[in-house]
C-alpha cells in the first residue's frame, strides 16, 4: 500500500470512529429510575393536616358530580348523595383508594420499549392540546393533523421522551367529532412508543380503546395498561359527565386514568398555598375512589395541573415558586395514600421561545424531579400558558428531559477506584485529557448537549451566531429527514383504518363533541 493510500485508509480509520460517535442515538431511555432523596417538605403533623383537611372537605362540603350515572353508582357504595353533592366518608374514601396499584408496567406496540412505572419510575410525556403551533419556520398559526404527525415523528426520536401522548396539537383541519380518530391512529402509526387516549367524551374514550384492543388484543389489556386517560375536574370541586364518562370507559378496561384537578391558584382555590393543596387533594381523592366504584382494583393515578393566577391581571402563571411547593407537597401526600402521580413539567408563559420560557420551565423541571412525580406530563414544547406548541421549544426540552434524566439517576459509583487510580497516575500539575480512564469514559462522564453552544464567542460567529431557536429548528428538520417509520403490521394497519372509516360513517361530520355515537 503506498503513502497516500495509508494516509487515506488511516483517515477513513478516524472519520468512521468520530462518525460513529457523533451519530444521533434515537433509542429510547429506559424508564427513570430516580437516584435522587425526594423533597420531603411536610412533617408527618403536616400530612395529617391536610389528609384531616381534605376529608373534613369531602365529609362536609362535598363534591358535585354533574352525571346521573355518577351519582347512582355513589349511592350504591355507600355515599351520601344530595342532589349533585356527594358527600364522602373519610373511611369509604380511605377503603376505595386502598386497591388502586401502586404501580404498573406499560406495554407499548414494540415490546422493548415498555415501561414499569410507579414508585422510583418515572416517565417523561410531551405535551398536549395546544390550538396553535410555533412551526418550523417559527411562525405561530393554526396546527393541521400534518403538524400532529411530525411532532409524533419528533417524539419517537426523541430519547428521553417515553410517550408520544396524543393531540399534540389540535389538528384544525379535521371536523371536532372525527379528531379523535386520526389523533390516536397518529400516535399508532408514528411511534412504536406509549402514548395517551383521548378523553373528550365517553363514546370517543370507547373509540379510541376498541382501537387499542386492535392493536394490542382485548385480553392483553386485561392484563397490563398499553394508553393512558386524562380526566380534568372542574375546580373548586366539580367533576362533569363528559369527564366522568370517559373515565368509566377507561376504568372498565381496566386501562388507568389520571385523575387531574384543574387548579388555578388564587381564581379556584384559596389564595394560600398549603389551603390550596388541601382542596385539591379534596378533588383528587374524590375521582381517584370513584374509579374503584367503577371497577375495583383498577390503575388510576393521582394528577393535577397546576398553575397561580397572577393577581393584576388574572392570567395564569408558569415557574412561580408556590407551583414548586404545590408539587412537593402534593408529591408528599400521594406517595402517603400509595398511588403514583402525575404532575406538568417544563411550562413556559412566554409567547416566543426566550429567556423568560427558559427560566421558567427549568425552574419547573427542577422542583418535579425533587417531587418524585411518576408521570411527567407537558414535558416537551409547552409555551403560551399552553397556547401553542413550539417546535424549537419541543426538541429542547427533549433534550432537557434528557439532562434531568440523568441528574435524577443521581451518582455513579461503579467507577470510582478505577478514576482514583487515575489520579495517582496523573499526579500534580498535569491532565488527564490523554488518560485511558478518561478515553474510556468521556462520553458518559458529563452530559453534553447537542442544542446548547458551548463554544467560544469567535467558533460561534463563524458557524453563523445561530442563537437556540434556529439551532434547534435546524435540529428538528435533521431529525425529521433522519426519521424511519416503525411500520405496523400490516393486518392491525388494515383493521385501524377500517375501524376509522366505519365510525366516520357513523359519526356526524360536525365541530361538536361526540357523545351520543
Amino acid at each position: 500500500m503506498n503513502e497516500v493510500a495509508a494516509r487515506q485508509n488511516r483517515s477513513g480509520g478516524r472519520d468512521a470512529r468520530r462518525s460513529r460517535r457523533t451519530a444521533p442515538d434515537f433509542a429510547m431511555l429506559p424508564a427513570l429510575h430516580r437516584g435522587l432523596p425526594v423533597c420531603e417538605l411536610m412533617d408527618a403533623e403536616h400530612i395529617a393536616r391536610i389528609d384531616d383537611a381534605s376529608m373534613s372537605i369531602l365529609e362536609e362540603v362535598g363534591v358535585v358530580f354533574r352525571d346521573p350515572i355518577a351519582l347512582e353508582d355513589w349511592k350504591r357504595a355507600g355515599a351520601d348523595v344530595r342532589g349533585e353533592r356527594v358527600h364522602l366518608d373519610r373511611a369509604l374514601v380511605r377503603d376505595l383508594i386502598s386497591t388502586i396499584p401502586s404501580g404498573w408496567t406499560y406495554l407499548a406496540r414494540n415490546p422493548e420499549r415498555s415501561l414499569p412505572f410507579g414508585g422510583k419510575h418515572s416517565i417523561f410525556v410531551p405535551m398536549t392540546g395546544a390550538p396553535f403551533i410555533r412551526d418550523l419556520d417559527d411562525v405561530r398559526r393554526w396546527p393541521t393533523i400534518a403538524d400532529l404527525n411530525m411532532f409524533h415523528k419528533l417524539a419517537h426520536m426523541s430519547p428521553a421522551l417515553h410517550s408520544t401522548a396524543h393531540h399534540i396539537v389540535e389538528p384544525m383541519d379535521m371536523v371536532v367529532s372525527h379528531r379523535h380518530l386520526a389523533i390516536t391512529y397518529s400516535s399508532m402509526k408514528y411511534s412504536d412508543k406509549t402514548f395517551m387516549g383521548m378523553t373528550t367524551s365517553g363514546k370517543n374514550a370507547e373509540d379510541v380503546l376498541d382501537m387499542c384492543a386492535i392493536l394490542f388484543g382485548a385480553g392483553t389489556m386485561e392484563e397490563t395498561p398499553v394508553v393512558t386517560g386524562n380526566c380534568n375536574g372542574n375546580s373548586p370541586l366539580v367533576w362533569d359527565e363528559t369527564m366522568l364518562s370517559a373515565m368509566r370507559a377507561f376504568c372498565r378496561r381496566n386501562q388507568p386514568v389520571l385523575c387531574s384537578p384543574f387548579v388555578l391558584g388564587g381564581a379556584n382555590t384559596p389564595a394560600s398555598v398549603a389551603p390550596a393543596v388541601a382542596q385539591l387533594n379534596a378533588e383528587a381523592l374524590s375521582a381517584l375512589a370513584y374509579t374503584q366504584v367503577v371497577r375495583k382494583g383498577c390503575p388510576a393515578i393521582y394528577g393535577h395541573y397546576l398553575s397561580t393566577v397572577s393577581m393584576k391581571s388574572g392570567a395564569p402563571m408558569a415557574g412561580t415558586p408556590e407551583i414548586s411547593l404545590m408539587n412537593f407537597m402534593i408529591g408528599q401526600m400521594a406517595r402517603f395514600y400509595g398511588v403514583p402521580w402525575r404532575t406538568s413539567n417544563l411550562l413556559g408563559g412566554a409567547k416566543t421561545f426566550d429567556a423568560q420560557a427558559g427560566y421558567e420551565s427549568a425552574m419547573t423541571m427542577n422542583a418535579v424531579l425533587h417531587a418524585g412525580a411518576n408521570y411527567i406530563w407537558h414535558s416537551a414544547g409547552w409555551n403560551e400558558a399552553g397556547m401553542h406548541c413550539s417546535v424549537a421549544k419541543f426538541v429542547v426540552d427533549a433534550e432537557m428531559c434528557a439532562m434531568g434524566y440523568r441528574m435524577a439517576e443521581g451518582v455513579r459509583w461503579d467507577d470510582f477506584d478505577e478514576a482514583l487510580s487515575a489520579v495517582r497516575d496523573v499526579g500534580p500539575g498535569s491532565h488527564y485529557l490523554g488518560h485511558p480512564h478518561t478515553q474510556a469514559n468521556f462520553e458518559r462522564a458529563f452530559f453534553m448537549p447537542k442544542l446548547f453552544d458551548n463554544n467560544s464567542i469567535e467558533q460561534w460567529q463563524v458557524d453563523g451566531s445561530q442563537e437556540i431557536t434556529a439551532r434547534a429548528l435546524q435540529y428538528a428538520r435533521k431529525l425529521l429527514d433522519d426519521y424511519q417509520e416503525p411500520r405496523l403490521d400490516e393486518g392491525v394497519d388494515e383493521a385501524l383504518q377500517d375501524y376509522m372509516a366505519r365510525r366516520m360513517r357513523e359519526i356526524p361530520a360536525v365541530d361538536a363533541l361526540n357523545t351520543e355515537y
